[in-house]
């Protein structure tokens, strides 16, 4: 059975989803398996395709008008397909002429999904190369300690008074996790 998803990025009346409606049927989807969503694709929480998803069995094929009304990113649109092949769920983009039940289909998914990694590959590798040069200036990489050096030595020595971790929690104004996990930091060398 094909299964077909429609969004927009607005709720506003300037928005329809009349254009990927036409052309979902025409494509052969039957108007009571259409789904929709009038909302950004950046938001997580999307109600239509969770619907279209949840009422989709092996053997079915999503259908899209274009490969960006589905996912918000390469990433979380590799992630959605994936997921729907693992259930035996086809997927077919129809701008794109992706069918994941062709041999061209499974090439385009591959090379998106080698893009994706390549993405993230990228990514990762600016990520260090700032971190390797704020460190040469200096300066650490990560979220700024919450309890700074002086404070810490005043909690280890309150401890080593026989003061209750409950007590300095309280005196210090420190959440109890932070201080095990500055316990946890001490204890090292």
């Amino acid at each position: 059975m094909l299964v077909g998803y429609m969004r927009v990025s607005s709720d506003s009346d300037r928005q329809t989803t009349d254009l990927q409606r036409d052309a979902l049927l025409q494509a052969g989807v039957d108007v009571r398996h259409l789904f929709e969503d009038k909302m950004s694709g950046a938001r997580d929480s999307r109600p239509g395709l969770g619907k279209a998803l949840e009422f989709m069995q092996s053997g079915d094929c999503l259908v899209v008008w274009k490969l960006d009304r589905l996912g918000r990113s390469l990433p979380h649109l590799l992630g959605i397909i994936t997921d729907l092949q693992k259930r035996g769920i086809a997927f077919r983009s129809l701008t794109e002429e992706m069918d994941t039940t062709t041999p061209h289909g499974e090439l385009l998914f591959s090379i998106f999904g080698a893009l994706a990694q390549y993405e993230r590959a990228l990514a990762r590798e600016r990520i260090m190369a700032g971190l390797e040069a704020a460190q040469k200036r200096g300066k650490r990489g990560g979220r700024p300690r919450a309890i700074d050096a002086e404070k810490r030595e005043a909690i280890l020595q309150a401890l080593q008074n026989g003061t209750s971790k409950a007590a300095i929690c309280r005196n210090f104004g420190v959440k109890r996790s932070t201080l095990y996990d500055t316990l946890g930091h001490a204890k090292q060398p």
